[in-house]
């Protein structure tokens, strides 16, 4: 299993995810973070660092967001690592 990303980080991007990711798997996007599937290890410690439960395990997906894996995993190839909090965009 791996973390991904879902919709409720779209155009918020915090990001005390990010400092709690033993591997730096965040990477950043324009609108939202993406978790690289290669590089995650499904540790989970970012689950509970996310203010609006953005997160969620590959398996735990809610069904109405399943695209949000495989956009995970394409975004991933293009996006910067990131692995220092920077300031969420405003909502």
């Amino acid at each position: 299993m791996v973390a991904v990303v879902t919709e409720a980080c779209s155009g918020c991007k915090y990001m005390d995810c990010v400092t709690v990711c033993p591997v730096d798997a965040f990477r950043e996007g324009e609108l939202m973070l993406f978790v690289d599937p290669e590089v995650c290890t499904g540790c989970q410690a970012c689950l509970p660092e996310c203010p609006v439960g953005a997160i969620h395990m590959d398996d735990d997906v809610p069904e109405h967001q399943r695209e949000y894996i495989e956009l995970n995993a394409e975004m991933a190839k293009v996006c910067p690592p990131i692995t220092q909090k920077k300031q969420p965009l405003a909502r």
